[in-house]
Protein backbone atom coordinates (compact mmCIF):
# COMPACT_ATOMS: atom_id res chain seq x y z
CA UNK A 1 0.00 0.00 0.00
CA UNK A 2 1.27 3.48 -0.83
CA UNK A 3 2.48 5.44 2.21
CA UNK A 4 1.88 9.22 2.46
CA UNK A 5 5.67 9.56 2.78
CA UNK A 6 6.25 8.09 -0.67
CA UNK A 7 6.79 10.28 -3.73
CA UNK A 8 5.51 8.70 -6.94
CA UNK A 9 7.43 9.68 -10.09
CA UNK A 10 6.01 8.95 -13.55
CA UNK A 11 8.48 6.78 -15.47
CA UNK A 12 9.26 7.87 -19.02
CA UNK A 13 12.14 7.87 -21.52
CA UNK A 14 14.15 10.25 -19.30
CA UNK A 15 14.64 7.47 -16.76
CA UNK A 16 15.09 4.38 -18.94
CA UNK A 17 18.29 3.43 -20.76
CA UNK A 18 18.99 0.50 -23.05
CA UNK A 19 15.53 0.32 -24.67
CA UNK A 20 14.88 1.38 -28.26
CA UNK A 21 11.15 1.95 -27.82
CA UNK A 22 8.67 2.30 -24.94
CA UNK A 23 5.09 1.09 -25.26
CA UNK A 24 2.29 2.38 -23.05
CA UNK A 25 0.15 -0.53 -21.85
CA UNK A 26 -2.90 -0.80 -19.61
CA UNK A 27 -0.54 -1.44 -16.70
CA UNK A 28 2.39 0.88 -17.37
CA UNK A 29 5.42 1.07 -19.61
CA UNK A 30 6.77 -1.88 -21.61
CA UNK A 31 10.38 -1.47 -22.84
CA UNK A 32 11.14 -2.91 -26.27
CA UNK A 33 14.58 -3.70 -27.67
CA UNK A 34 13.31 -3.73 -31.24
CA UNK A 35 11.14 -0.90 -32.59
CA UNK A 36 7.61 -1.55 -33.86
CA UNK A 37 8.60 -1.50 -37.53
CA UNK A 38 11.07 -4.34 -36.96
CA UNK A 39 8.64 -6.32 -34.81
CA UNK A 40 6.00 -6.07 -37.53
CA UNK A 41 8.28 -7.81 -40.01
CA UNK A 42 8.44 -11.08 -38.07
CA UNK A 43 5.46 -12.91 -36.58
CA UNK A 44 7.63 -15.36 -34.59
CA UNK A 45 6.45 -15.58 -30.99
CA UNK A 46 9.90 -16.43 -29.67
CA UNK A 47 11.31 -13.21 -31.12
CA UNK A 48 8.43 -11.22 -29.61
CA UNK A 49 9.22 -12.68 -26.20
CA UNK A 50 12.99 -12.22 -26.51
CA UNK A 51 12.95 -8.57 -27.60
CA UNK A 52 10.48 -7.66 -24.82
CA UNK A 53 12.70 -9.22 -22.17
CA UNK A 54 14.63 -6.10 -21.13
CA UNK A 55 18.21 -7.38 -21.16
CA UNK A 56 20.46 -4.40 -20.50
CA UNK A 57 17.53 -2.06 -19.81
CA UNK A 58 17.84 -0.09 -16.60
CA UNK A 59 15.95 2.57 -14.70
CA UNK A 60 18.40 5.40 -13.90
CA UNK A 61 17.87 8.43 -11.68
CA UNK A 62 19.58 10.77 -9.19
CA UNK A 63 18.20 11.05 -5.67
CA UNK A 64 18.82 11.32 -1.92
CA UNK A 65 16.21 8.62 -1.28
CA UNK A 66 17.02 5.90 1.22
CA UNK A 67 14.17 3.63 0.07
CA UNK A 68 12.89 2.79 -3.41
CA UNK A 69 9.87 0.77 -4.52
CA UNK A 70 9.12 -0.34 -8.06
CA UNK A 71 5.81 -1.88 -9.07
CA UNK A 72 6.15 -4.17 -12.07
CA UNK A 73 4.18 -6.80 -13.93
CA UNK A 74 6.38 -9.65 -15.04
CA UNK A 75 5.67 -12.31 -17.63
CA UNK A 76 7.73 -15.40 -16.97
CA UNK A 77 8.19 -18.34 -19.34
CA UNK A 78 8.06 -21.89 -17.99
CA UNK A 79 8.43 -25.19 -19.83
CA UNK A 80 6.07 -28.03 -19.03
CA UNK A 81 7.92 -30.98 -17.55
CA UNK A 82 11.21 -29.09 -17.21
CA UNK A 83 12.79 -27.79 -14.01
CA UNK A 84 11.48 -24.31 -13.16
CA UNK A 85 13.49 -21.52 -14.77
CA UNK A 86 15.11 -19.11 -12.30
CA UNK A 87 12.99 -16.13 -11.34
CA UNK A 88 14.09 -12.81 -12.77
CA UNK A 89 15.93 -10.49 -10.43
CA UNK A 90 16.42 -6.73 -10.21
CA UNK A 91 19.93 -5.43 -9.59
CA UNK A 92 20.38 -2.18 -7.66
CA UNK A 93 23.52 -0.21 -8.46
CA UNK A 94 24.49 2.88 -6.46
CA UNK A 95 27.08 5.07 -8.17
CA UNK A 96 27.96 2.14 -10.41
CA UNK A 97 28.38 -0.48 -7.68
CA UNK A 98 26.04 -3.43 -7.13
CA UNK A 99 24.45 -2.93 -3.70
CA UNK A 100 21.20 -4.90 -3.79
CA UNK A 101 19.34 -7.67 -5.54
CA UNK A 102 15.67 -8.62 -5.23
CA UNK A 103 12.77 -10.17 -7.09
CA UNK A 104 9.12 -9.44 -7.67
CA UNK A 105 6.18 -11.74 -6.97
CA UNK A 106 3.03 -12.33 -8.96
CA UNK A 107 2.92 -11.74 -12.68
CA UNK A 108 1.92 -13.80 -15.69
CA UNK A 109 3.28 -17.22 -16.60
CA UNK A 110 3.55 -18.45 -20.18
CA UNK A 111 3.56 -22.25 -19.99
CA UNK A 112 5.21 -23.78 -23.04
CA UNK A 113 4.89 -27.42 -24.06
CA UNK A 114 8.19 -28.19 -25.81
CA UNK A 115 6.81 -31.38 -27.30
CA UNK A 116 3.98 -29.65 -29.17
CA UNK A 117 5.13 -26.03 -29.26
CA UNK A 118 1.85 -24.86 -27.75
CA UNK A 119 1.75 -22.16 -25.06
CA UNK A 120 -0.80 -21.11 -22.46
CA UNK A 121 -0.74 -17.79 -20.56
CA UNK A 122 -1.73 -17.85 -16.90
CA UNK A 123 -2.45 -14.28 -15.69
CA UNK A 124 -1.19 -12.89 -12.40
CA UNK A 125 -1.05 -9.63 -10.41
CA UNK A 126 1.40 -6.74 -10.35
CA UNK A 127 4.19 -7.16 -7.79
CA UNK A 128 6.57 -4.84 -5.95
CA UNK A 129 10.33 -4.88 -5.52
CA UNK A 130 11.74 -2.81 -2.62
CA UNK A 131 15.22 -1.59 -1.76
CA UNK A 132 15.93 0.17 1.54
CA UNK A 133 18.90 1.32 3.57
CA UNK A 134 20.38 3.38 0.76
CA UNK A 135 22.79 6.18 1.75
CA UNK A 136 21.05 9.53 2.22
CA UNK A 137 23.55 11.48 0.11
CA UNK A 138 22.94 12.54 -3.47
CA UNK A 139 23.69 9.53 -5.67
CA UNK A 140 23.05 7.91 -9.02
CA UNK A 141 20.76 4.88 -8.77
CA UNK A 142 20.32 2.20 -11.42
CA UNK A 143 17.73 -0.57 -11.28
CA UNK A 144 18.55 -3.20 -13.92
CA UNK A 145 15.38 -4.95 -15.05
CA UNK A 146 15.33 -8.76 -15.30
CA UNK A 147 16.96 -10.00 -18.48
CA UNK A 148 14.82 -13.15 -18.63
CA UNK A 149 11.29 -11.86 -17.94
CA UNK A 150 9.08 -9.52 -19.95
CA UNK A 151 8.64 -6.56 -17.60
CA UNK A 152 6.07 -3.79 -17.55
CA UNK A 153 7.14 -0.90 -15.32
CA UNK A 154 4.04 0.24 -13.41
CA UNK A 155 5.13 2.77 -10.75
CA UNK A 156 8.26 4.20 -9.10
CA UNK A 157 8.11 5.38 -5.49
CA UNK A 158 10.86 6.91 -3.36
CA UNK A 159 11.11 8.65 0.01
CA UNK A 160 12.85 11.67 -1.56
CA UNK A 161 12.52 13.40 -4.95
CA UNK A 162 14.23 11.95 -8.02
CA UNK A 163 15.57 13.61 -11.14
CA UNK A 164 17.01 12.28 -14.41
CA UNK A 165 20.76 11.65 -14.41
CA UNK A 166 22.74 13.89 -16.74
CA UNK A 167 24.26 12.32 -19.83
CA UNK A 168 27.41 10.57 -18.57
CA UNK A 169 29.21 11.29 -21.84
CA UNK A 170 30.34 7.69 -22.24
CA UNK A 171 30.61 5.97 -25.60
CA UNK A 172 27.61 3.86 -26.61
CA UNK A 173 28.31 0.19 -27.32
CA UNK A 174 25.64 -1.52 -29.44
CA UNK A 175 25.86 -5.31 -29.30
CA UNK A 176 23.84 -8.00 -31.09
CA UNK A 177 24.00 -11.72 -30.42
CA UNK A 178 22.16 -14.87 -29.34
CA UNK A 179 20.78 -16.08 -26.02
CA UNK A 180 24.26 -16.02 -24.50
CA UNK A 181 24.51 -12.30 -25.26
CA UNK A 182 20.91 -11.96 -24.07
CA UNK A 183 22.15 -13.24 -20.70
CA UNK A 184 20.85 -16.80 -20.57
CA UNK A 185 21.90 -18.46 -17.28
CA UNK A 186 23.72 -15.36 -16.00
CA UNK A 187 23.18 -14.76 -12.29
CA UNK A 188 21.45 -11.41 -12.82
CA UNK A 189 20.91 -8.66 -15.41
CA UNK A 190 24.00 -6.63 -14.53
CA UNK A 191 26.20 -9.76 -14.56
CA UNK A 192 25.52 -11.02 -18.08
CA UNK A 193 28.76 -11.00 -20.03
CA UNK A 194 27.84 -7.90 -22.11
CA UNK A 195 26.85 -5.95 -18.97
CA UNK A 196 30.08 -6.90 -17.18
CA UNK A 197 32.18 -6.11 -20.25
CA UNK A 198 30.46 -2.73 -20.64
CA UNK A 199 31.28 -1.88 -17.02
CA UNK A 200 34.90 -2.87 -17.60
CA UNK A 201 35.06 -0.78 -20.76
CA UNK A 202 33.34 2.25 -19.25
CA UNK A 203 30.66 2.38 -21.97
CA UNK A 204 26.88 2.66 -22.18
CA UNK A 205 25.41 -0.69 -23.26
CA UNK A 206 22.55 -1.19 -25.70
CA UNK A 207 22.08 -4.95 -25.73
CA UNK A 208 20.36 -6.47 -28.75
CA UNK A 209 21.17 -10.00 -27.70
CA UNK A 210 18.00 -11.85 -28.75
CA UNK A 211 17.65 -15.38 -27.44
CA UNK A 212 17.34 -17.79 -30.38
CA UNK A 213 17.11 -14.92 -32.86
CA UNK A 214 20.60 -13.88 -33.99
CA UNK A 215 19.60 -15.00 -37.49
CA UNK A 216 20.99 -12.31 -39.81
CA UNK A 217 17.47 -10.92 -40.18
CA UNK A 218 17.41 -7.84 -42.43
CA UNK A 219 15.15 -5.96 -39.99
CA UNK A 220 17.72 -6.49 -37.22
CA UNK A 221 20.47 -5.16 -39.49
CA UNK A 222 18.36 -2.06 -40.15
CA UNK A 223 17.86 -1.53 -36.42
CA UNK A 224 21.63 -1.70 -35.91
CA UNK A 225 22.06 0.70 -38.84
CA UNK A 226 19.62 3.24 -37.43
CA UNK A 227 20.62 3.12 -33.74
CA UNK A 228 23.17 5.75 -32.65
CA UNK A 229 26.36 4.05 -31.48
CA UNK A 230 30.07 4.67 -31.09
CA UNK A 231 31.00 0.98 -31.05
CA UNK A 232 29.22 -2.02 -32.57
CA UNK A 233 29.70 -5.76 -32.23
CA UNK A 234 27.76 -8.66 -33.72
CA UNK A 235 28.09 -12.24 -32.53
CA UNK A 236 27.05 -14.57 -35.35
CA UNK A 237 26.59 -18.29 -35.77
CA UNK A 238 25.08 -20.45 -33.06
CA UNK A 239 21.42 -19.67 -33.80
CA UNK A 240 21.89 -20.30 -37.51
CA UNK A 241 23.13 -23.78 -36.63
CA UNK A 242 20.48 -24.29 -33.92
CA UNK A 243 17.69 -23.64 -36.40
CA UNK A 244 19.43 -25.30 -39.36
CA UNK A 245 18.40 -22.08 -41.08
CA UNK A 246 20.65 -21.92 -44.13
CA UNK A 247 23.45 -23.59 -46.03
CA UNK A 248 26.97 -22.32 -46.63
CA UNK A 249 25.96 -20.93 -50.04
CA UNK A 250 23.49 -18.54 -48.35
CA UNK A 251 25.54 -17.85 -45.23
CA UNK A 252 28.35 -15.82 -46.77
CA UNK A 253 26.12 -13.48 -48.81
CA UNK A 254 23.78 -13.09 -45.82
CA UNK A 255 26.69 -11.97 -43.60
CA UNK A 256 27.86 -9.56 -46.31
CA UNK A 257 24.36 -8.12 -46.60
CA UNK A 258 24.01 -7.78 -42.82
CA UNK A 259 27.32 -5.92 -42.53
CA UNK A 260 26.59 -3.80 -45.62
CA UNK A 261 23.35 -2.62 -44.02
CA UNK A 262 25.07 -1.72 -40.75
CA UNK A 263 27.71 0.20 -42.68
CA UNK A 264 25.02 2.30 -44.39
CA UNK A 265 24.41 4.03 -41.06
CA UNK A 266 27.83 3.57 -39.46
CA UNK A 267 30.43 3.77 -42.23
CA UNK A 268 33.43 4.35 -39.94
CA UNK A 269 32.25 3.05 -36.57
CA UNK A 270 34.47 0.32 -35.10
CA UNK A 271 32.63 -2.91 -35.92
CA UNK A 272 33.65 -6.20 -34.32
CA UNK A 273 32.42 -9.54 -35.71
CA UNK A 274 32.56 -12.32 -33.11
CA UNK A 275 32.25 -16.00 -34.01
CA UNK A 276 30.64 -18.63 -31.71
CA UNK A 277 32.14 -19.84 -28.45
CA UNK A 278 32.75 -23.57 -28.11
CA UNK A 279 29.65 -25.76 -28.07
CA UNK A 280 30.77 -29.41 -28.38
CA UNK A 281 27.37 -30.63 -29.58
CA UNK A 282 27.56 -28.48 -32.71
CA UNK A 283 31.26 -28.23 -33.44
CA UNK A 284 31.01 -30.85 -36.19
CA UNK A 285 27.34 -31.81 -36.10
CA UNK A 286 24.77 -29.61 -37.84
CA UNK A 287 21.42 -28.61 -36.40
CA UNK A 288 18.66 -28.46 -35.75
CA UNK A 289 19.00 -28.43 -31.96
CA UNK A 290 16.40 -30.37 -29.99
CA UNK A 291 15.46 -30.87 -26.37
CA UNK A 292 16.80 -34.14 -24.99
CA UNK A 293 13.56 -35.63 -23.69
CA UNK A 294 15.36 -38.49 -21.97
CA UNK A 295 17.16 -35.95 -19.82
CA UNK A 296 13.95 -33.97 -19.40
CA UNK A 297 12.17 -37.03 -18.02
CA UNK A 298 14.88 -37.17 -15.37
CA UNK A 299 14.26 -33.52 -14.47
CA UNK A 300 17.23 -32.07 -16.33
CA UNK A 301 17.08 -29.63 -19.25
CA UNK A 302 19.65 -30.44 -21.90
CA UNK A 303 19.87 -29.95 -25.66
CA UNK A 304 21.34 -32.12 -28.39
CA UNK A 305 22.33 -31.78 -32.03
CA UNK A 306 20.17 -33.81 -34.40
CA UNK A 307 21.83 -33.17 -37.77
CA UNK A 308 24.00 -35.54 -39.80
CA UNK A 309 27.75 -34.68 -39.94
CA UNK A 310 27.89 -36.29 -43.40
CA UNK A 311 25.78 -33.40 -44.73
CA UNK A 312 28.47 -30.81 -43.99
CA UNK A 313 30.01 -31.67 -47.35
CA UNK A 314 26.73 -30.62 -48.97
CA UNK A 315 26.79 -27.22 -47.25
CA UNK A 316 25.18 -27.75 -43.85
CA UNK A 317 26.55 -25.42 -41.19
CA UNK A 318 28.45 -26.39 -38.06
CA UNK A 319 30.21 -24.06 -35.65
CA UNK A 320 33.59 -25.01 -37.10
CA UNK A 321 32.36 -24.11 -40.61
CA UNK A 322 30.88 -20.83 -39.37
CA UNK A 323 34.10 -19.78 -37.64
CA UNK A 324 36.22 -20.50 -40.70
CA UNK A 325 33.86 -18.64 -43.03
CA UNK A 326 33.54 -15.61 -40.74
CA UNK A 327 37.33 -15.34 -40.38
CA UNK A 328 37.77 -15.52 -44.15
CA UNK A 329 34.98 -13.09 -44.90
CA UNK A 330 36.03 -10.44 -42.36
CA UNK A 331 39.65 -10.62 -43.47
CA UNK A 332 38.58 -10.00 -47.08
CA UNK A 333 36.30 -7.09 -46.17
CA UNK A 334 38.85 -5.52 -43.82
CA UNK A 335 41.14 -4.84 -46.78
CA UNK A 336 38.75 -2.01 -47.68
CA UNK A 337 37.31 -1.43 -44.21
CA UNK A 338 40.04 -0.78 -41.63
CA UNK A 339 37.42 -0.29 -38.88
CA UNK A 340 36.13 -3.86 -39.28
CA UNK A 341 37.56 -6.44 -36.87
CA UNK A 342 37.21 -10.14 -36.06
CA UNK A 343 37.30 -12.08 -32.80
CA UNK A 344 37.37 -15.88 -32.74
CA UNK A 345 34.81 -17.03 -30.17
CA UNK A 346 37.15 -19.78 -28.98
CA UNK A 347 39.29 -17.02 -27.45
CA UNK A 348 36.35 -16.26 -25.17
CA UNK A 349 35.52 -19.89 -24.32
CA UNK A 350 37.33 -22.87 -25.76
CA UNK A 351 38.13 -26.53 -25.12
CA UNK A 352 40.22 -25.97 -21.98
CA UNK A 353 37.49 -23.78 -20.52
CA UNK A 354 34.83 -26.38 -21.29
CA UNK A 355 36.79 -29.00 -19.38
CA UNK A 356 36.73 -26.77 -16.29
CA UNK A 357 33.37 -25.06 -16.82
CA UNK A 358 31.11 -27.26 -18.98
CA UNK A 359 27.89 -25.82 -20.40
CA UNK A 360 25.22 -27.07 -17.94
CA UNK A 361 22.52 -27.64 -20.56
CA UNK A 362 24.84 -28.24 -23.49
CA UNK A 363 24.27 -24.75 -24.96
CA UNK A 364 24.45 -21.97 -22.38
CA UNK A 365 27.24 -20.88 -20.01
CA UNK A 366 26.65 -20.54 -16.28
CA UNK A 367 27.21 -17.42 -14.18
CA UNK A 368 30.93 -18.06 -13.65
CA UNK A 369 31.45 -18.56 -17.39
CA UNK A 370 29.65 -15.29 -18.14
CA UNK A 371 32.28 -13.59 -15.98
CA UNK A 372 35.07 -15.41 -17.79
CA UNK A 373 33.74 -14.39 -21.21
CA UNK A 374 33.23 -10.79 -20.07
CA UNK A 375 36.79 -10.46 -18.82
CA UNK A 376 38.27 -11.87 -22.00
CA UNK A 377 36.05 -9.77 -24.26
CA UNK A 378 36.87 -6.60 -22.33
CA UNK A 379 40.59 -7.32 -22.45
CA UNK A 380 40.44 -7.90 -26.21
CA UNK A 381 37.97 -5.21 -27.26
CA UNK A 382 38.49 -2.38 -24.76
CA UNK A 383 42.20 -2.76 -24.07
CA UNK A 384 44.62 -0.11 -25.31
CA UNK A 385 45.35 -2.05 -28.53
CA UNK A 386 41.80 -3.38 -28.95
CA UNK A 387 39.34 -2.50 -31.70
CA UNK A 388 37.32 -0.39 -29.27
CA UNK A 389 40.47 1.22 -27.84
CA UNK A 390 41.03 2.94 -24.53
CA UNK A 391 42.01 1.55 -21.12
CA UNK A 392 39.70 -0.64 -19.10
CA UNK A 393 38.11 0.73 -15.97
CA UNK A 394 39.31 -0.88 -12.74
Amino acid sequence: MTSPDWITTPVDERFLRGALELERTTHGLLPHRLPARARAQCADGHLAMAEAQPSGVRLVFRTRATAVELDALRTKTSYRGAPPRPDGVYDLLVDGRLTGRAGVSGGNVVMVDMATGSAETLPGPVGTVRFSGLPGRLKDVEIWLPHNEVTEVVALRTDAPVEPCPDPGRRVWLHHGSSISHGSDAASPSTSWPALAAARGGVELVNLGLGGNALLDPFTARVLRDTPADLISVKIGINLVNHDLMRLRAFGPAVHGFLDTIREGHPRTPLLVVSPILCPAHEDTPGPTATDFTELAAGRLRFRATGDPAEVAAGKLTLRVVREELARLVKARAADDPDLHHLDGLVLYGETDHAALPLPDGLHPDAETHRLIAGRFAAHAFGPAGPFGGPEEP
